[in-house]
């Protein structure tokens, strides 16, 4: 992993104008109660630079005179703070993980002096990640605010961006990894699935079984839906009797991710209890549409495709098979069945983020081509009040030059092995 971030790092110094001055932050704790924080996510770029999930940290880039340097600032040990608060990593370790020289990185009391020495100077333009949703950036952008011009003040938002969208062989490997921790806790949850289980139970096993293999945390809030409890997509509070009691008939949406090396899985699957003794089964009927969703899916992403012409494609085979099972008319139009049936995008960048870089994108971003080197998670989903039946099955893939490839274990076209309980 190591050279990747020392990789990261090199290339965004090559995007960043001659006379930058680049700050990027780890963030801080977000507190949680009067004595307790949330668990820290670090910055997403900060750790795509670096590796680090420290919070309160800090990187400097300088591109000057055609000379690139580096700066990363940290904690040194402190016997009193470690004894509260948990042992630090030592300069090696940290030069270890990110690449960076040990030379290069000094104590975080140090960065006020040359931070203040860099806005000084006026042959350096400060640069910072307006992506960032970390407390830091905004404050040293307005601390830049009040000793250069708005105009010296550069966003490298932009820059990351384009950056992370497509991800290297390496990056490709952790997606694949992280996918696999999570089919591996969803199978290993497939045994419990029986009548009269509870989401609560489910739930609990599958973060333990991720949590086994090393993802401590998720790519996103863990959902276990059952029935009826699917028509709510992002259910993320398992429910311990009522509609949260698996019944004899019904079926569980299982939805979840794991995070490896800081990337993220997103992996969605339905388990149907029972046989039922309907012989025109509405699970099954809706499972042969999401067959067809999901092969059309596979067969048709690559590079040129986009978001909302993928979208499209889904609609419009739903369209069909809304119309042969007398759900919506002839007259109906497209958009208003899908809007009806089909709740949600059928695809999302994935990465670092299992939304990857969503708030970052241009608005237009759903009418960008996709390209080589970006991963997806592909969820085609129809929920269908009418039946009480309604669920997505998803998998993750990279774009190729010439199509794309699975990260996760889903076959092209074909439902994953685990359906019935």
């Amino acid at each position: 992993m190591v050279e990747l971030f020392r990789d990261n790092r090199r290339r965004l110094l090559d995007r960043l104008p001659e006379g930058t001055a680049a700050f990027i932050y780890a963030g801080e704790p977000k507190q949680m109660s009067q004595d307790d924080d949330y668990r820290f996510l670090v910055d997403r770029n900060f750790y795509y630079l670096t590796g680090l999930e420290l919070p309160g940290l800090a990187l400097i880039l300088v591109k000057k005179d055609g000379v690139c340097s580096q700066r990363l600032f940290a904690f040194p040990h402190d016997e009193h703070e470690e004894r509260w608060h948990g042992k630090r990593p030592d300069f090696r370790e940290l030069s270890d993980i990110s690449g960076i020289d040990i030379s290069d990185i000094k104590a975080i009391d140090e960065i006020e002096e040359e931070s203040y020495a860099l806005l000084k100077d006026p042959s350096l333009r400060p640069a910072f990640d307006g992506s960032s949703i970390m407390n830091q950036p905004r404050k040293m952008r307005k601390q830049a605010g009040s000793i250069r011009t708005n105009d010296d003040i550069l966003d490298i938002k932009d820059i990351l961006t384009a950056m992370r969208l497509h991800k290297s062989a390496i990056e490709a490997d952790m997606i694949r990894k992280a996918a696999s921790i999570t089919e591996e806790a969803i199978e290993a949850v497939r045994e419990m699935i029986v009548p009269g289980i509870t989401e609560s139970d489910i739930h609990a096993r599958l973060e333990y079984e991720m949590r086994r293999r090393g993802s401590e945390i998720f790519a996103f809030a863990t959902i276990v839906s059952s029935g009826r409890n699917a028509f709510y997509l992002h259910h993320d509070t398992p429910e311990k009797d009522g509609d949260g009691v698996i019944a004899d008939g019904s079926f569980v949406q299982i939805d979840a991710g794991a995070r490896f090396n800081g990337y993220c899985g997103d992996i969605s699957r339905v388990f149907f209890v029972g046989y039922g003794t309907d012989e025109d089964d509405k699970r099954i009927v809706l499972l042969d549409l999401i067959s067809d969703l999901r092969r059309a899916c596979f067969e048709n992403i690559k590079p040129g495709l986009t978001f909302n012409g993928l979208n499209k494609l889904m609609h419009n085979i739903t369209y069909e098979f809304l119309k042969e099972h007398g759900l919506i008319q002839d007259g109906d139009e497209v958009s208003v069945a899908a809007h009806k049936y089909y709740w949600h995008n059928t695809s999302h960048h994935l990465g670092l983020d299992v939304h990857d870089l969503s708030n970052s994108l241009p608005k237009d971003y759903r009418d960008m081509p996709f390209e080589a080197g970006y991963c997806l998670a592909v969820e085609p989903g129809v929920y269908i009040p009418e039946w009480g039946v309604g669920f997505r099955i998803e998998d993750d893939v990279m774009i190729t030059a010439d199509g794309c490839e699975l990260l996760s274990s889903g076959n092209k076209g074909d439902i994953p092995e685990v359906v019935f309980c």
